[in-house]
């Protein structure tokens, strides 16, 4: 069981990190882009711009901390 727990935690950790936020960001950004290219819709774009609003998002938050 333990190495069960450790396996999840670790997953976890390394997918979620220290900000759920942009997991959730890019989880949603992921799903996006299937959606639109199973629509036959160029897609390419998506993933480019929601990292740069991600980094942006999170960068704006961690400035304000200080």
């Amino acid at each position: 069981m333990t190495f069960i727990r450790n396996f999840i935690a670790f997953w976890y950790d390394f997918i979620v990190g220290d900000d759920w936020r942009v997991a959730a960001g890019v989880i949603t950004a992921l799903a996006l882009t299937a959606l639109l290219a199973h629509r036959d819709i160029a897609a390419w774009w998506l993933m480019p711009l929601a990292a740069l609003l991600l980094l942006a998002m999170s960068l704006w938050r961690v400035a304000g901390k200080r």
